[in-house]
This record gives structure tokens, C-alpha cells and sequence, in this order.
């Protein structure tokens, strides 16, 4: 749903052992289809996981569930967790690796779609905010055991925090092709948001729609807001 995150080298907060997560070098060879293979599986995988943490989280609170337990449940190893999660509270929220389409990061760096930067940061924060039919389920569950679990909501904030960096290398690539004079740290701040607007709305709703159908309400009570301000 965002941009992805920088990887660290901290240990997880539970405790265990980081492994390396870059790929080996062999995980990269292959023909297409043997590499789409890998793929599907490690998607697959992944899923497994988020599924087992949140069924398990749901079931017995956060506390009480840990990695190897996540691990077991979804059929793998807990070495082989850390190659999907940095944490538990991870697998919980389904924390995506994947960011923006290489399309909708040339679309915005090039001044597009509409050529008005909120009108663009909202197809932006769109784009982020529409999940597939497969991970929707995901999603709703996560946004549930956000206001079940207090601790997860700390999480998902510092979770979007630390994608701060990519949408300033985004915003500055945009200045340098169609100049504009907002601060870097408003446009973040406006971003995220966005996003958090969107997404409590949405819950507010029961989850009808999508989390970008409630986006553009969010953008017109900010617009209002400001232009109520102005007109005073």
C-alpha cells in the first residue's frame, strides 16, 4: 500500500536473531517461468504468514503469540519468517514490501496526471490505497486488530514514518521537472495523512468499498478547512 521500506540491521523486537534478507545470488537465476514460479511461492508464503498472525492474534492477543508459533502455523521455519517480516507486528498488519508501479512514479515525477500537485498527490495516495481482491480480507482484519491491539497501531505509525525518504526522493525528482515551492516535510506530512484519513473513514463505513473510495472526502474537508481559513 506504500512505498517500500528501508531495511535495517536492528534484531526484531521479539527478540530473535536477524538472518540476512537480501536474496542470495541464486535466487536470481533461472528461466522466466522457473523465476515466476519462485514468485508465486514466495507470495504464497507470505500470505500463509500474515494469515496464521492475524488468526492467531485474534484468537490469543499479541502477547501471547509469538514468531515460532506464526511459523508453525503457516508451515515454516522461523528463520524463514525474517526473510518476510521484520517483526511480528509486521506479519499482523500485513506491512507490504511493494511501493508505487514504476508508472505511477514516472506519471507524478513527470507532472502528471492533472498537473495540480494535491489533485496529483491524491491519485498518488490512490493508487497506494487500492488493494487486490486477494488482500482486501487482509487488510479489513488488520484494521480491526489495530483498535484491538493499541501496541500495533504504534507500529503501523512508525511503519509509514520510515517511508519518508522515498516520497522525499519522489517529491524532489517532481521539483526538478516541474518546479513548485511546497516544504518537502508538508507534502509528507499531507501524504500520510491522507492515508490515515482514508483508512479510518473506510473502517468507519464497515469497510465498504475500498480505502481510496473514501480518499476524496478526506481531500475535500482539507481543501474546505483551508479555504474557510483563507475566506476568514
Amino acid at each position: 500500500m506504500v512505498p517500500a521500506p528501508s531495511r535495517d540491521t536492528a534484531a526484531p523486537s521479539d527478540g530473535a536473531p536477524r538472518p540476512d534478507l537480501r536474496e542470495p545470488a541464486a535466487a536470481l537465476e533461472g528461466t522466466p517461468a522457473e523465476q515466476g514460479l519462485r514468485e508465486r511461492k514466495k507470495q504464497a508464503r507470505r500470505a500463509a504468514l500474515i494469515d496464521a498472525a492475524q488468526q492467531l492474534v485474534a484468537a490469543h492477543g499479541l502477547d501471547a503469540v509469538t514468531v515460532e508459533m506464526i511459523s508453525a502455523e503457516a508451515g515454516v521455519s522461523a528463520r524463514t519468517f525474517f526473510n518476510y517480516f521484520e517483526t511480528k507486528d509486521d506479519a499482523v498488519l500485513g506491512a507490504e514490501d511493494a511501493g508505487l508501479s514504476e508508472d505511477d512514479v514516472r506519471t507524478f515525477v513527470d507532472g502528471g496526471p492533472t498537473g495540480r500537485l494535491l489533485s496529483d498527490l491524491q491519485a498518488l495516495v490512490a493508487s497506494l490505497l487500492t488493494p487486490d481482491a486477494e488482500t482486501h480480507g487482509r487488510t479489513v482484519r488488520a484494521m480491526d486488530l489495530l483498535q484491538q491491539e493499541p501496541r500495533l497501531l504504534q507500529r503501523h505509525v512508525v511503519w509509514m514514518d520510515r517511508h519518508k525518504s522515498q516520497l522525499v526522493e519522489l517529491f524532489e525528482a517532481r521539483r526538478a521537472v516541474r518546479p513548485f515551492s511546497a516544504d518537502n516535510e508538508l507534502l509528507t506530512m499531507l501524504v500520510l495523512l491522507m492515508i490515515r484519513t482514508a483508512l479510518v473513514a473506510w473502517e468507519h463505513t464497515g469497510y465498504t468499498g475500498g480505502p481510496a473510495d473514501h480518499l476524496p472526502a478526506a481531500v475535500a474537508q482539507l481543501t474546505d478547512l483551508v479555504a474557510d481559513d483563507l475566506g476568514s
